[in-house]
């Protein structure tokens, strides 16, 4: 498992809150497509039968299926430097992190300006603490 420090964590930031952008994006394009499509369905249902234009459909299908794609190749971008995404819909991101022989979590949400917090793997985002100094000296320290 790669592990970052603080300060290699906090220099991903602006080129993972760009992927995190795209992806979110994607995803609710994806979502309101998938919204109209059950709705098209729904009116179909209630009024026993309609004439639709099935390649309209199929095209609309299509481009949600583009937009999720986006989305998963996106997410699996981040995956692969070794970035946690624990939820997209809130901009959630855990970078494992060693401190004093254990691994945890320095954990960042869209929309805060630095990587601020940190948790246990098992804590989770409602064990967030403070970032405190053990975690800026081991970025002080020459690799």
């Amino acid at each position: 498992m790669k592990t970052f420090t603080l300060e290699e964590a906090q220099a991903l930031l602006p080129i993972l809150e760009s992927l995190l952008k795209r992806a979110m994006e994607s995803k609710a394009a994806a979502e309101a497509i998938a919204e109209e499509l059950t709705d098209l369905s729904r009116r179909i249902f209630l009024s026993g039968g309609m004439l639709v234009d099935t390649s309209k459909v199929a095209a609309r299908k299509l481009v949600m299926e583009e937009h999720q794609k986006r989305a998963q190749d996106m997410v699996a971008e981040m995956d692969a430097v070794g970035v946690q995404v624990k939820d997209l819909e809130s901009g959630l991101l855990d970078f494992p992190c060693k401190v004093d022989d254990e691994i945890v979590l320095l954990c960042w949400k869209r929309g805060e300006a630095t990587i601020e917090y940190w948790h246990s793997v098992e804590g989770g985002f409602r064990g967030r603490q403070l970032v405190d100094e053990r975690f800026r000296r081991r970025s002080d320290r020459p690799n």
